[in-house]
Protein backbone atom coordinates (compact mmCIF):
# COMPACT_ATOMS: atom_id res chain seq x y z
CA UNK A 1 0.00 0.00 0.00
CA UNK A 2 1.23 3.47 -0.86
CA UNK A 3 -0.35 5.93 1.57
CA UNK A 4 -0.13 9.73 1.73
CA UNK A 5 -0.95 12.06 4.60
CA UNK A 6 -1.89 15.57 3.49
CA UNK A 7 -3.49 18.63 5.04
CA UNK A 8 -2.93 22.28 5.80
CA UNK A 9 -0.02 23.38 7.95
CA UNK A 10 -0.74 22.88 11.64
CA UNK A 11 -3.52 20.34 11.06
CA UNK A 12 -1.61 17.58 12.79
CA UNK A 13 -0.70 15.81 9.55
CA UNK A 14 2.79 14.78 10.66
CA UNK A 15 1.57 13.69 14.09
CA UNK A 16 -1.15 11.52 12.57
CA UNK A 17 1.21 10.00 10.02
CA UNK A 18 3.71 9.14 12.78
CA UNK A 19 0.96 7.53 14.87
CA UNK A 20 -0.15 5.48 11.87
CA UNK A 21 3.44 4.36 11.24
CA UNK A 22 3.75 3.31 14.89
CA UNK A 23 0.45 1.46 14.62
CA UNK A 24 1.60 -0.47 11.55
CA UNK A 25 4.89 -1.35 13.24
CA UNK A 26 2.97 -2.58 16.29
CA UNK A 27 1.02 -4.84 13.92
CA UNK A 28 4.35 -6.21 12.63
CA UNK A 29 3.85 -4.79 9.15
CA UNK A 30 6.87 -3.88 6.97
CA UNK A 31 6.95 -0.08 6.62
CA UNK A 32 8.97 2.43 4.62
CA UNK A 33 8.25 5.92 5.97
CA UNK A 34 9.08 8.98 3.86
CA UNK A 35 9.27 12.57 5.09
CA UNK A 36 8.39 14.68 2.05
CA UNK A 37 7.26 17.74 4.02
CA UNK A 38 9.19 20.97 3.65
CA UNK A 39 9.52 21.20 7.44
CA UNK A 40 10.97 17.67 7.95
CA UNK A 41 9.47 16.80 11.35
CA UNK A 42 8.58 13.14 10.84
CA UNK A 43 11.83 11.85 12.32
CA UNK A 44 11.27 13.75 15.54
CA UNK A 45 7.64 12.57 15.66
CA UNK A 46 8.95 9.00 15.47
CA UNK A 47 11.22 9.62 18.45
CA UNK A 48 14.51 10.66 16.90
CA UNK A 49 16.54 13.30 18.69
CA UNK A 50 17.22 16.58 16.90
CA UNK A 51 20.75 15.38 16.16
CA UNK A 52 19.55 12.03 14.81
CA UNK A 53 16.90 13.68 12.67
CA UNK A 54 19.42 16.16 11.27
CA UNK A 55 21.74 13.30 10.32
CA UNK A 56 19.17 11.57 8.13
CA UNK A 57 20.54 11.39 4.57
CA UNK A 58 18.72 13.60 2.07
CA UNK A 59 17.25 11.69 -0.86
CA UNK A 60 17.91 14.66 -3.12
CA UNK A 61 21.62 14.45 -2.35
CA UNK A 62 21.65 10.87 -3.68
CA UNK A 63 19.57 11.49 -6.77
CA UNK A 64 22.34 10.37 -9.16
CA UNK A 65 22.66 7.05 -7.30
CA UNK A 66 18.89 6.58 -7.30
CA UNK A 67 18.70 7.21 -11.04
CA UNK A 68 21.62 4.93 -11.84
CA UNK A 69 20.14 2.07 -9.85
CA UNK A 70 16.59 2.43 -11.21
CA UNK A 71 17.78 2.86 -14.78
CA UNK A 72 19.21 -0.67 -14.76
CA UNK A 73 19.61 -1.91 -18.32
CA UNK A 74 16.61 -0.03 -19.74
CA UNK A 75 17.70 0.66 -23.36
CA UNK A 76 15.26 3.57 -23.68
CA UNK A 77 17.22 5.64 -21.15
CA UNK A 78 20.49 6.75 -22.71
CA UNK A 79 22.01 8.06 -19.47
CA UNK A 80 21.09 9.14 -15.97
CA UNK A 81 21.38 12.73 -17.17
CA UNK A 82 18.22 12.22 -19.23
CA UNK A 83 16.19 10.86 -16.31
CA UNK A 84 13.79 13.29 -14.68
CA UNK A 85 11.49 12.88 -11.69
CA UNK A 86 8.68 11.42 -13.80
CA UNK A 87 10.74 8.96 -15.85
CA UNK A 88 8.70 5.74 -15.92
CA UNK A 89 10.12 2.23 -15.68
CA UNK A 90 10.34 -0.04 -18.69
CA UNK A 91 11.88 -3.32 -19.73
CA UNK A 92 15.28 -3.55 -18.00
CA UNK A 93 14.51 -1.02 -15.26
CA UNK A 94 15.18 -1.98 -11.68
CA UNK A 95 12.21 -1.86 -9.32
CA UNK A 96 12.08 -1.18 -5.61
CA UNK A 97 10.41 -3.52 -3.16
CA UNK A 98 9.44 -2.74 0.41
CA UNK A 99 11.08 -5.73 2.09
CA UNK A 100 14.33 -5.92 0.16
CA UNK A 101 17.78 -4.47 0.74
CA UNK A 102 19.13 -2.39 -2.13
CA UNK A 103 21.59 0.47 -2.77
CA UNK A 104 18.81 3.09 -2.63
CA UNK A 105 17.76 2.09 0.89
CA UNK A 106 21.39 1.71 1.92
CA UNK A 107 22.13 5.30 0.89
CA UNK A 108 18.86 7.02 1.76
CA UNK A 109 17.05 5.05 4.47
CA UNK A 110 17.81 4.61 8.15
CA UNK A 111 16.22 2.13 10.56
CA UNK A 112 14.11 3.65 13.33
CA UNK A 113 13.41 1.42 16.30
CA UNK A 114 9.95 1.86 17.76
CA UNK A 115 8.35 0.24 20.81
CA UNK A 116 6.93 -2.67 18.84
CA UNK A 117 9.09 -2.91 15.75
CA UNK A 118 11.36 -1.16 13.29
CA UNK A 119 10.66 0.92 10.20
CA UNK A 120 12.79 2.36 7.44
CA UNK A 121 12.77 6.15 7.35
CA UNK A 122 13.68 8.22 4.31
CA UNK A 123 13.69 12.02 4.01
CA UNK A 124 13.78 14.41 1.09
CA UNK A 125 16.01 16.78 3.01
CA UNK A 126 15.22 20.27 4.30
CA UNK A 127 14.77 23.38 2.19
CA UNK A 128 17.75 25.49 3.21
CA UNK A 129 18.87 29.09 2.69
CA UNK A 130 21.23 27.88 -0.04
CA UNK A 131 18.20 26.78 -2.04
CA UNK A 132 16.60 30.21 -2.03
CA UNK A 133 16.50 31.73 -5.50
CA UNK A 134 17.99 28.63 -7.18
CA UNK A 135 15.58 25.79 -6.44
CA UNK A 136 11.99 25.10 -5.51
CA UNK A 137 10.89 22.52 -3.00
CA UNK A 138 9.24 20.41 -5.67
CA UNK A 139 12.71 19.56 -6.98
CA UNK A 140 13.41 18.07 -3.54
CA UNK A 141 10.51 15.64 -3.75
CA UNK A 142 11.47 14.56 -7.26
CA UNK A 143 13.46 11.68 -5.77
CA UNK A 144 10.33 10.48 -3.96
CA UNK A 145 8.27 10.55 -7.15
CA UNK A 146 10.94 8.66 -9.07
CA UNK A 147 11.11 5.98 -6.37
CA UNK A 148 7.32 5.60 -6.23
CA UNK A 149 7.23 5.26 -10.02
CA UNK A 150 9.54 2.26 -9.66
CA UNK A 151 7.94 0.72 -6.58
CA UNK A 152 6.47 -2.77 -6.96
CA UNK A 153 4.63 -3.15 -3.68
CA UNK A 154 2.23 -5.85 -2.67
CA UNK A 155 -0.49 -6.36 -0.06
CA UNK A 156 0.42 -6.07 3.63
CA UNK A 157 3.37 -3.81 2.76
CA UNK A 158 3.22 -0.10 3.48
CA UNK A 159 4.95 3.02 2.18
CA UNK A 160 3.71 5.99 4.20
CA UNK A 161 4.55 9.48 2.92
CA UNK A 162 4.13 12.63 5.00
CA UNK A 163 3.49 15.13 2.20
CA UNK A 164 4.14 18.86 2.15
CA UNK A 165 1.33 20.98 3.57
CA UNK A 166 -1.53 22.52 1.63
CA UNK A 167 -2.13 21.97 -2.07
CA UNK A 168 1.55 22.13 -3.07
CA UNK A 169 1.49 18.39 -3.81
CA UNK A 170 -0.38 19.16 -7.03
CA UNK A 171 2.65 20.85 -8.54
CA UNK A 172 3.62 17.40 -9.83
CA UNK A 173 1.99 14.05 -10.46
CA UNK A 174 3.05 12.83 -7.04
CA UNK A 175 -0.50 13.05 -5.72
CA UNK A 176 -1.58 10.22 -8.07
CA UNK A 177 1.04 7.77 -6.79
CA UNK A 178 -0.95 6.52 -3.81
CA UNK A 179 -3.51 3.81 -3.13
CA UNK A 180 -5.01 5.92 -0.35
CA UNK A 181 -4.69 9.57 0.63
CA UNK A 182 -5.65 10.59 4.15
CA UNK A 183 -6.42 14.28 4.45
CA UNK A 184 -6.11 15.55 8.02
CA UNK A 185 -8.60 18.35 8.67
CA UNK A 186 -9.44 20.42 11.72
CA UNK A 187 -13.11 21.35 12.29
CA UNK A 188 -12.66 24.90 10.95
CA UNK A 189 -13.31 26.68 7.66
CA UNK A 190 -9.57 26.81 6.94
CA UNK A 191 -9.27 23.20 7.98
CA UNK A 192 -11.66 21.98 5.29
CA UNK A 193 -10.51 24.39 2.56
CA UNK A 194 -7.57 22.14 1.64
CA UNK A 195 -10.00 19.22 1.46
CA UNK A 196 -12.04 21.06 -1.17
CA UNK A 197 -8.91 21.76 -3.20
CA UNK A 198 -7.79 18.15 -3.02
CA UNK A 199 -11.23 16.86 -3.88
CA UNK A 200 -11.37 19.08 -6.96
CA UNK A 201 -7.86 18.30 -8.22
CA UNK A 202 -8.08 14.58 -7.51
CA UNK A 203 -11.47 13.99 -9.10
CA UNK A 204 -10.17 13.43 -12.63
CA UNK A 205 -7.46 10.99 -11.53
CA UNK A 206 -9.41 8.53 -9.42
CA UNK A 207 -7.49 9.39 -6.26
CA UNK A 208 -8.92 7.59 -3.22
CA UNK A 209 -9.39 10.27 -0.56
CA UNK A 210 -10.56 9.96 3.04
CA UNK A 211 -10.72 12.68 5.71
CA UNK A 212 -9.33 12.25 9.21
CA UNK A 213 -10.89 14.82 11.54
CA UNK A 214 -8.30 16.01 14.04
CA UNK A 215 -8.61 18.08 17.21
CA UNK A 216 -12.29 17.21 17.44
CA UNK A 217 -13.55 18.29 20.85
CA UNK A 218 -17.25 17.55 20.83
CA UNK A 219 -20.48 16.89 18.89
CA UNK A 220 -20.48 20.36 17.32
CA UNK A 221 -17.05 19.78 15.78
CA UNK A 222 -18.14 16.40 14.52
CA UNK A 223 -21.34 17.80 13.00
CA UNK A 224 -19.35 20.54 11.28
CA UNK A 225 -17.01 18.06 9.62
CA UNK A 226 -19.87 15.81 8.56
CA UNK A 227 -21.64 18.77 6.96
CA UNK A 228 -18.50 19.94 5.15
CA UNK A 229 -16.97 16.68 3.91
CA UNK A 230 -19.88 14.24 3.99
CA UNK A 231 -19.14 10.56 3.56
CA UNK A 232 -15.44 11.25 2.94
CA UNK A 233 -15.08 11.61 6.72
CA UNK A 234 -13.56 8.32 7.84
CA UNK A 235 -12.65 8.82 11.51
CA UNK A 236 -11.97 11.57 14.02
CA UNK A 237 -9.21 11.95 16.57
CA UNK A 238 -9.64 13.90 19.77
CA UNK A 239 -7.38 15.13 22.55
CA UNK A 240 -4.55 12.77 23.45
CA UNK A 241 -2.43 12.95 26.58
CA UNK A 242 -0.11 10.43 24.91
CA UNK A 243 0.45 12.77 21.97
CA UNK A 244 1.02 15.74 24.28
CA UNK A 245 3.72 13.78 26.08
CA UNK A 246 5.25 12.74 22.75
CA UNK A 247 5.40 16.34 21.58
CA UNK A 248 7.30 17.17 24.75
CA UNK A 249 9.78 14.41 24.00
CA UNK A 250 8.50 12.16 26.77
CA UNK A 251 6.23 9.57 25.15
CA UNK A 252 5.08 6.53 27.04
CA UNK A 253 4.91 3.14 25.35
CA UNK A 254 2.69 3.16 22.28
CA UNK A 255 0.45 0.47 23.75
CA UNK A 256 -0.74 3.13 26.23
CA UNK A 257 -2.21 5.35 23.50
CA UNK A 258 -5.88 5.93 24.25
CA UNK A 259 -8.13 3.07 23.13
CA UNK A 260 -10.37 5.28 21.00
CA UNK A 261 -7.38 6.65 19.13
CA UNK A 262 -5.99 3.13 18.61
CA UNK A 263 -9.36 2.23 17.10
CA UNK A 264 -9.15 5.23 14.76
CA UNK A 265 -5.72 4.13 13.58
CA UNK A 266 -7.04 0.63 12.91
CA UNK A 267 -9.82 2.17 10.85
CA UNK A 268 -7.15 3.91 8.75
CA UNK A 269 -5.33 0.63 8.20
CA UNK A 270 -8.58 -1.11 7.27
CA UNK A 271 -9.37 1.61 4.72
CA UNK A 272 -5.88 1.39 3.25
CA UNK A 273 -6.09 -2.40 3.04
CA UNK A 274 -9.51 -2.22 1.40
CA UNK A 275 -8.12 0.06 -1.31
CA UNK A 276 -5.93 -2.77 -2.55
CA UNK A 277 -8.95 -4.45 -4.14
CA UNK A 278 -9.35 -1.38 -6.38
CA UNK A 279 -5.71 -1.15 -7.47
CA UNK A 280 -5.48 -0.73 -11.24
CA UNK A 281 -1.92 -1.17 -12.45
CA UNK A 282 -2.79 -0.18 -16.02
CA UNK A 283 -4.32 3.13 -14.89
CA UNK A 284 -1.39 3.68 -12.54
CA UNK A 285 1.08 3.20 -15.38
CA UNK A 286 -1.01 5.31 -17.75
CA UNK A 287 -1.07 8.21 -15.28
CA UNK A 288 2.66 7.86 -14.74
CA UNK A 289 3.23 8.20 -18.47
CA UNK A 290 0.74 11.09 -18.70
CA UNK A 291 2.68 13.23 -16.23
CA UNK A 292 6.01 12.25 -17.76
CA UNK A 293 4.94 13.41 -21.20
CA UNK A 294 3.59 16.66 -19.74
CA UNK A 295 6.88 17.33 -17.96
CA UNK A 296 8.89 16.34 -21.01
CA UNK A 297 7.06 18.85 -23.20
CA UNK A 298 6.97 21.69 -20.69
CA UNK A 299 10.59 21.60 -19.48
CA UNK A 300 12.23 18.17 -19.55
CA UNK A 301 13.20 18.03 -23.23
CA UNK A 302 14.75 21.47 -23.10
CA UNK A 303 16.64 20.75 -19.89
CA UNK A 304 18.08 17.39 -20.94
CA UNK A 305 18.44 17.99 -24.67
CA UNK A 306 16.68 14.69 -25.33
CA UNK A 307 13.29 13.53 -26.53
CA UNK A 308 12.00 12.17 -23.24
CA UNK A 309 8.85 10.79 -24.83
CA UNK A 310 11.10 8.07 -26.25
CA UNK A 311 11.66 6.81 -22.70
CA UNK A 312 8.10 5.47 -22.57
CA UNK A 313 7.95 1.72 -23.09
CA UNK A 314 4.49 1.20 -24.64
CA UNK A 315 4.43 -2.50 -23.80
CA UNK A 316 5.35 -2.14 -20.14
CA UNK A 317 2.81 -2.17 -17.32
CA UNK A 318 3.97 -2.11 -13.72
CA UNK A 319 2.11 -4.98 -12.16
CA UNK A 320 1.67 -7.40 -9.30
CA UNK A 321 3.79 -10.24 -10.78
CA UNK A 322 6.76 -7.89 -10.48
CA UNK A 323 6.05 -7.36 -6.79
CA UNK A 324 6.29 -11.02 -5.80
Amino acid sequence: MKIAFVGKGGSGKTTLSSLFIRHLAANEAPVVAVDADINQHLGAALGLSETEAAELPAMGAHLALIKEYLRGTNPRIASVDTMIKTTPPGEGSRLLRVREDNPVYEACARPVRLDDGEVRLMATGPFTESDLGVACYHSKVGAVELCLNHLADGPDEYVVVDMTAGSDSFASGLFTRFDMTFLVAEPTRKGVSVYRQYKEYARDFGVALKVVGNKVQGPDDLDFLREEVGEDLLVTVGHSDWVRAMEKGRPSRFELLEAENRMSLQALQDAADDSYAHRDWERYTRQMVHFHLRNAESWGNAKTGADLAAQVDPGFVLGEPLAV
